[in-house]
């Protein structure tokens, strides 16, 4: 997916100074030390302290990572790397929540809710960009590279940027213009057959493990993933005690789930394990979960006015049995399936284990409360209300039992699986030590516990000498499912750094030309000898046989980059015209680039070349040759990003050049 390529000629500039200007998507979040409040300020002092040790200790850890070939040695140090790695990561949140005090409070009593996955960001190590750059620039495109320091300062102070991104809408534009950006660059200096030569470094976020690699599609992957993981942070922190909060959160793990699905179908073979197709589907899988749990709980917003409507009641079990229980259980087999298990966090798998009990009692809850406390139902809608009990549609099940006594035998059973249900989530919950430190769990798991015992102690005072109920199964059924959304990379508009280079569509490492001139013409009677076409950049069209552009070796279907001495890539058609018919006596200097075949290497001579690199050897440019694939396999890519080949664009029609 790579950004469009707007041939906006100077006025790329001016967008891109606008940007800037607006400071919208170059600053990251500042974690300030210093509060009005000194016991804040303190405690990021000490957290900050405590961040520079852990990742001394990770650097360490690292290094004999690296050096070591046995075995025993680096499962030891990767056990450490993990326990480094999960550290630092609460201390960021601890020292985020610090930054943003308020903003993740939950309201007490009914508005308790459980608590969500947030997906820490991947972290990366500072990279220095500008010796590849000036060089590709300088041999490939022609040019000083020294001149695009500018811009090669600017693409290091967005990526370092990125590295801190604040949890919020600025925070993912931020992400995502950077993420555009290396679009720009790979398709104007990377070619399947070579890359910048830039060693990229991330950390693994699940298991803390580092991964490098020289693709530049590792760092688009890498930038990708941190934007869905942002984006599981941002929905994990909404108030969902609100219609308000709960539609963003839906939203947020939408989007993040989009992000993980696009990052699976588009990148292979990822050096880190939380980039894998099983780890990315497995995150997929639990934001469509927690934001299925979302749209329940937004259901539950309005049970209090439908608390005796049967009908109200029974879709609310089937909405909790149906993407909520049912699917935190998909995503718990998954996590407790190898390779995932490896490198899972245990309170993760506890915690989406808790969950598919919790909800699965929540089912059998509401059917009692709908069985119990409602009124009995009309002939017509029984049907309807049998479905729920129903394992398929055209399965026999005894009626909807209408008499008050049978309808509170079975609700009484709906309760006694809803009890067993909520105990079982509380005894999984006491067995994870990370878990029992989650007050807000606790409570949400012991409030619903407490609120079923009442119900069953109330509807247990009567004397019931029947035979017990054996309670069916609540058949799922949700009325909204929430579908991943893929990331709006356009909803950012960024300019290309680099569009001093000029168009993408000819001034990349994919075409080869050779530079020519500056070429000195004076107008003679048939004007200048050719004619032009196109724009950005414009296009000689055709030579006049012994004309002046054909005297001063011109060839057809070169481009015209300069104009005395003016850079003119991105100018129009219109603009180069009006330039040529402004030339008095003294005739005008063009420079040129002129198209080469794939096949071709430049030539001295005049015409000096813009890929100089081209005139060596690839042994002399420390590449080696390439081998038949019969002979030698060519290795692949750790990973890899697919993407459609881009369109060329059409030139306009001929138009004669000057006159004079």
């Amino acid at each position: 997916m790579v950004p469009e390529d707007r041939s906006d000629g100077p006025r790329a500039g001016e967008e891109r100074a606008r940007l800037q200007a607006a400071g919208t998507v170059r600053k990251g979040c500042d974690l300030p030390a210093d509060s009005p409040h000194g016991h804040l300020q303190s405690r990021r002092a000490q957290i900050h302290q405590q961040i520079d040790r852990e990742l001394r200790m990770r650097t360490g850890a690292e290094n004999l990572y690296r050096a070591t070939s046995n075995a025993h040695v680096r499962e030891t140090v990767a056990l450490e790397l993990s326990d480094v790695n999960s550290s630092l990561q609460l201390l960021k949140e601890e020292l985020a929540g610090l930054d943003s005090s308020g903003d993740t409070a939950q309201p007490e009593s009914e508005g308790v809710t459980t608590p969500m996955i947030p997906l820490g960001l991947k972290e990366t190590k500072p990279l220095d960009w500008a010796p590849p750059l000036k060089e590709l620039i300088c041999r490939h495109f022609g040019e000083d590279g020294a001149s695009y320091e500018a811009e090669i300062r600017e693409l290091e102070d967005l990526r370092q940027a990125t590295r801190t991104p604040s949890r919020s809408k600025a925070g993912l534009d931020l992400l995502t213009a950077y993420y555009n950006q290396l679009c720009f660059l790979e398709a104007r200096f990377v070619t399947p057959a070579r890359s910048l030569g830039l060693l990229f470094h991330w950390y693994d976020s699940l298991t803390g493990l580092p991964a490098q690699q020289r693709a530049l599609a590792f760092e688009k992957g890498s930038v990708l993933f941190n934007i869905g993981a942002l984006h599981t942070q941002i929905g994990a922190r909404q108030n969902r005690s609100c219609p308000e909060g709960i539609s963003r959160a839906v939203e947020s793990f939408q989007r993040a789930a989009g992000a993980f699905s696009l990052l699976r179908e588009n990148f292979s073979h990822a050096p880190s394990p939380d980039m894998s197709p099983a780890s990315l589907s497995m995150l997929e899988q639990l934001m469509s979960a927690q934001a299925q749990e979302c749209v329940f709980e937004g259901l539950l917003l309005q049970a209090p006015r439908a608390a005796h409507d049967c009908l109200a009641q029974l879709r609310l079990a089937q909405e909790a049995a149906q993407q909520v229980a049912a699917e935190y259980r998909l995503v718990h087999r998954t996590m407790a399936q190898p390779p995932v298990q490896d490198y899972v966090p245990f309170p993760w798998t506890t915690l989406v284990h808790v969950k598919a009990e919790h909800f699965r009692a929540l089912a059998h809850y509401h059917a009692a409360l709908g069985l119990c406390d409602s009124a009995p139902v009309a002939e017509s809608e029984l049907p309807v209300l049998e479905q729920v009990f129903l394992a398929s549609a055209d399965a026999r099940s005894p009626a909807l039992p209408q008499e008050r006594e049978e309808r509170s035998k079975l609700g009484k059973a709906h309760l006694r699986r809803a009890l067993l249900g909520q105990e079982a989530a509380l005894q999984l919950h006491a067995v994870c030590r990370a878990l029992r430190r989650e007050d807000l769990l606790q409570a949400v798991l012991a409030r619903a516990l407490r609120r079923s015992l009442a119900k069953y102690s109330e509807l247990d005072l009567e004397d019931d000498f029947h035979e017990a109920t054996e309670a069916p199964d609540v058949q799922p059924k949700t009325q909204q499912r929430p579908e991943g959304r893929t990331p709006s990379f356009s909803r950012v508009k960024v300019a290309d750094i680099f569009h001093r280079l000029g168009p993408l569509s000819v001034f990349s490492v994919k075409n080869h030309w050779r530079l020519v001139g500056p070429v000195h013409l004076s107008r003679g009677e048939g004007g200048f000898g050719f004619t032009l076409r196109g724009d950005s950049p414009v296009l000689i069209a055709a030579v006049v046989p012994g004309g002046r552009a054909a005297e001063a070796g011109l060839k057809e279907g070169d481009y015209i980059v300069s104009v005395s001495g003016q850079p003119c890539r991105w100018w129009k058609h219109a603009e180069v015209v009006a330039q040529l018919q402004g030339v008095g006596d003294g005739g005008v200097s063009l420079q040129v680039a002129t198209p080469l075949p794939a096949v071709e290497l430049p030539i001295s001579g005049d015409r000096q070349p813009a890929l100089g690199g081209l005139l060596r050897s690839q042994k002399e440019c420390g590449q080696e040759t390439p081998v038949p694939s019969r002979a030698r396999p060519r290795p692949r890519p750790f990973i890899g990003w697919n993407r459609k080949a881009n369109r060329g664009k059409t030139g306009r029609t001929l138009s004669p050049a000057p006159q004079p």
